[in-house]
């Protein structure tokens, strides 16, 4: 009876470092899922996060050095990024991303009057949610920058 208890604890511990073995290759061979190309996380940023979250990523030392993350904020003449009724920094930021990467990435595939009007509309929305935020008088101030702002970029960036 002995030797049969001392059989199966040999034969418990002989399937379980089985199953350990086996757990643990199965662990290992589970590769991490691939790197999305460069253009699919531009996307991403650009047209599904809101701008708070890539603003954060902006900000990551750990961001994805594939993207051109520059910006030179809003490069309007005289005006900049912000006055007293309007703070369009973070949407200027993103702006640059969109334009430095998508003329860039994929062979530049993606840049044309269609998708450039898409970045556009992305920053007029952006720009917009800023003036959300403000009081009833400057609000229709910050609409109407954002709208100055907004046609001068249909105008004259990105052609």
């Amino acid at each position: 009876m002995r030797d049969t208890s001392r059989t199966l604890v040999h034969v418990q511990e002989v399937c379980m470092a089985v199953l350990c073995t086996l757990f643990a290759t199965a662990c290992l061979s589970v590769s991490a899922s691939p790197t999305p190309p460069a253009h699919v996380v531009a996307e991403s940023l650009v047209f599904k996060k809101p701008l708070k979250t890539f603003v954060a990523l902006a900000e990551d030392p750990k961001r994805d050095e594939r993207l051109n993350w520059t910006t030179d904020g809003c490069s309007a003449p005289i005006i900049g990024s912000s006055g007293r009724t309007f703070n369009f920094y973070d949407a200027c930021r993103r702006h640059d991303f969109a334009y430095r990467n998508f003329s860039r990435l994929n062979s530049g595939k993606l840049w044309n009057e269609s998708f450039r009007a898409r970045v556009d509309a992305v920053f007029k929305k952006d720009m917009s949610a800023d003036c959300v935020k403000r009081s009833a008088l400057d609000k229709r101030s910050c609409m109407a920058w954002v709208n100055i702002f907004y046609e001068a970029v249909r105008a004259y960036s990105g052609k």
